[in-house]
């Protein structure tokens, strides 16, 4: 073998690959960083989307119960609760 091509596999061996591979190594690092910040990030949008749709079934059962109340309660006619549900507020 040629002894410029030992040179060169020696300086490759001993200086490029540390190099490479410590370059490579600090790309992982900040891709593994960003992956978890998107991760992060994605988590927190679906805990707010859960806590909003959990909201709004807590106001659709309230209606229901509302209207199940209307429906089954002889005492008092319709047209009145339905008059006096129009007037409160739906939240």
């Amino acid at each position: 073998m040629d002894k410029g091509w030992m040179v060169i596999g020696f300086f490759f061996i001993v200086v490029g690959l540390p190099v490479m591979l410590g370059v490579g190594g600090d790309m992982f690092k900040r891709w593994l960083k960003h992956k978890e910040a998107m991760t992060k990030a994605l988590n927190e949008q679906t805990a707010e989307k859960a806590a909003q749709y959990a909201a709004q079934v807590e106001r659709l059962e309230q209606r229901v119960r509302v209207l199940e109340r209307v429906v089954t309660d002889r005492g008092t006619t319709l047209a009145h609760e339905i008059e006096t549900l129009r007037d409160q507020p739906l939240n």
